[in-house]
């Protein structure tokens, strides 16, 4: 459910791009040096934004490092990172853990059984650090599965179950801006769920699996209603974003909530167009 929220490249400067990309290795280093080999594994681009946003509002001392990686091995890559760079490492964990834990016991996968022991002994810690993001993610997950056995199609509420718990991941400190991060997350959260639920649904409909949109896309007027949703959704996330006083790296954040978020929804309309003109039916 994750892979939504980057960059879109061709309209960012090279040097905002250079500085994404060193967030980025930034926080891969981090999940390597914290967590090991598993916790690597874990890393998204989703939580670079986050890093992004909240150095970015909270002005967070960010140190430049020169390191080399098994994808670069010869090469040393630049690399920023900052204490919230470890807090962002913490979250990926956390929520790849107990993602991992719900594959598991939902479908019995044994690729999650294996990696969610590894990093076990590290999530304890985790738990203990940020309890309240960690009751976040269990009870949001807890209750999404809950809408997965009911079969629910009430997007509101299988959305807002993501919603909630990205909400609580954006909330790094308690402060007078916990109201505005939280509107962002929440909302971003919902986007991300209703748009991996809108790629997902040609594989669960043919598959028979699981999908919140399997009624929504029998009407008519499916397309335009998702789109709007989704505007609606990236617009209230963006709305907040904008009350917020973040300076540096605004550029890099506006690619991402403005351009970067809609681009695997693009990828999407192209494949289903050339479906269309090669004869197939679109869902």
């Amino acid at each position: 459910m994750f892979g939504y929220v980057t960059i879109h490249e061709p309209e960012l400067k090279v040097k905002d791009f250079r500085k994404y990309k060193a967030y980025y290795c930034g926080l891969c280093r981090t999940l390597k040096e914290e967590y090991g080999f598993a916790g690597q594994m874990t890393l998204t681009y989703d939580m670079t934004f986050a890093i992004i946003l909240l150095s970015s509002l909270y002005e967070s001392e960010t140190v430049q490092e020169q390191h080399s990686c098994k994808v670069h091995p010869v090469r040393k890559q630049p690399m920023l990172r900052n204490e919230i760079t470890s807090y962002a490492a913490a979250m990926n964990v956390l929520l790849a853990y107990y993602h991992m834990e719900d594959d598991w016991k939902d479908e019995r996968k044994v690729a999650s059984f294996f990696t969610k022991n590894m990093v076990r002994g590290k999530v304890r810690s985790i738990i203990e650090a940020y309890p309240r993001q960690s009751k976040a993610i269990r009870c949001s997950l807890k209750e999404l599965s809950k809408c997965e056995r009911e079969q629910s199609t009430d997007i509101d509420r299988t959305a807002g179950c993501f919603g909630r718990l990205m909400a609580e991941l954006f909330v790094y400190r308690k402060d007078v801006w916990e109201k505005e991060l939280r509107q962002m997350g929440f909302f971003m959260g919902k986007f991300i769920y209703i748009m991996d639920a809108y790629e997902d649904l040609p594989e669960d409909l043919k598959k028979g699996r699981y999908n919140p949109l399997r009624e929504v896309c029998l009407q008519a007027d499916y397309e335009k209603r998702i789109k709007e949703i989704l505007c609606m959704m990236i617009a209230e996330s963006a709305a907040s974003f904008e009350r917020l006083p973040c300076l540096v790296d605004v550029d890099i954040l506006r690619n991402i909530l403005y351009d970067g978020v809609w681009s695997r929804y693009n990828k999407i309309q192209m494949k289903k167009s050339e479906d269309q003109r090669n004869g197939q039916k679109p869902i």
